[in-house]
């Protein structure tokens, strides 16, 4: 006879073991809890474990992201109810202990309590693609910085004639420079040492930068695959998208509303009153990358944009400083970003520019002067790569215009 009893699981999860615990759902009682290894054998003993107690309600799996993203894939692939549990912090732990089934246990108790934790990330489509690209192309920005750096510390106490040299000069003629130089032996003196660490640093530094634009290249392709809406949309980038892409997910159903959209990438308004003052800041929590990326997109239309100016301009004419305008402004953006991500609009055809434009002898410099934009900027309009609807809509009735012209004349 199958047991029908409802229950609930935790996980304590680590990189080669997960000690996992069940509870009885209606009573809260402690029905068993065993260590597991962290590997596929071991996911399907869990399960086959947890079955024997009765019918799984729910499953809170601590590091869902890190350590127990393969206990959550296989989770998931069952059709798993699988919430994510926040470990406890150090003051808790110092209160109750800490060990492996002391934890299982809090995570399955945690999962009980508290039915609307957070869903976790799927981890298993183009997203996590993308994840893995954008670490690695992260990686090797801040690598460069530091080569740049290493340079110009080396070029601080080198020898002065072969610090004259350089100096005065650009970073890329400097880089270029030392690239190309041909010291002699370290073993002939600190000076040609010197060279020899410079004209390596150098190259490492060429060859850094190839690896960003090649892992720039794939991003964007990935980008264009899976979110082309995002990617168009104004104001962002490959970087930008590939982060808000990844702070959402492959499973962006998880996040219900804009208001947790908002709250994820720390943008949502937090109270700060106190006495006579009424006031809300910025909410300092939520993925801080994600926040990062929405503060990028919101200085383009800040700068650029004339209705944007007029809000910023009016929120600080209602008293509020430039951070809470631009609070504000953030806000608006990731309501917006929220529909792009979770509902992409279709983007609007614009196959027709390009020819329409040829046929009349328009070059992209002279349709740039007109709009007062880049060439670029009409050029990625024109090839789909960049969302613009109101430019878009203007160009389009300019090229009309311009073929009104040429019949009258004729």
């Amino acid at each position: 006879m199958t047991n029908t009893r409802p229950i609930v699981a935790g996980a304590d999860t680590h990189s080669l073991t997960h000690h996992v615990a069940v509870l009885d759902a209606s009573t809260g009682a402690l029905l068993g809890h065993q260590q597991f290894p962290a590997n596929h054998t071991g996911y399907v003993a869990i399960t086959t474990y947890i079955s024997g107690f009765g019918e799984l309600l729910r499953f809170g799996v601590e590091g869902t992201n890190s350590y127990g993203a393969g206990l959550s894939r296989h989770l998931q692939s069952l059709d798993v109810e699988v919430r994510e549990v926040i470990r406890p912090n150090r003051a808790a732990r110092r209160l109750r202990g800490k060990s492996d089934p002391l934890d299982a246990i809090t995570a399955a108790h945690t999962a009980l309590a508290d039915a609307d934790l957070p869903l976790p990330k799927t981890s298993n489509g183009p997203v996590e693609s993308i994840r893995v690209l954008a670490v690695t192309r992260n990686s090797a920005v801040k690598s460069r910085a530091n080569v740049l750096r290493q340079v110009k510390m080396i070029l601080v106490s080198a020898p002065a004639t072969l610090r004259e040299k350089f100096t005065g000069m650009t970073e890329q003629t400097l880089l270029g420079m030392l690239s190309r130089t041909r010291p002699a032996e370290p073993l002939s003196g600190v000076e040609a040492a010197t060279a020899t660490a410079l004209r390596h640093l150098a190259r490492r530094h060429h060859h850094l930068t190839e690896e960003i634009d090649e892992l720039t290249h794939q991003l964007h392709g990935l980008l264009e695959h899976t979110a082309p809406a995002l990617l168009a949309t104004k104001g962002v980038g490959v970087v930008t998208a590939a982060q808000l892409l990844i702070t959402v997910g492959d499973n962006p159903q998880r996040i219900r509303h804009k208001a947790a959209f908002a709250a994820l990438t720390g943008v949502s308004p937090i109270p700060a009153s106190s006495g006579k003052t009424n006031r809300h800041r910025l909410n300092r929590g939520g993925d801080r990358r994600a926040n990062n990326a929405i503060h990028t997109i919101a200085l383009v239309p800040m700068s650029s944009d004339a209705r944007t100016k007029a809000y910023i301009t009016k929120k600080r004419g209602e008293g509020k400083t430039t951070l809470e305008a631009m609070r504000c402004l953030k806000r608006h953006i990731a309501n917006e970003l929220f529909h792009t991500i979770t509902d992409p609009p279709a983007i609007p055809d614009t196959t027709d520019l390009r020819p329409t434009r040829l046929a009349h002898g328009l070059t992209l410099q002279t349709v740039a002067d007109h709009f007062g934009v880049w060439p670029n900027h009409i050029s990625t309009i024109e090839r789909g790569k960049r969302r613009d609807d109101a430019l878009t809509h203007r160009y389009r009735n300019w090229l009309n215009n311009q073929h009104q012209h040429t019949q009258e004349a004729a």
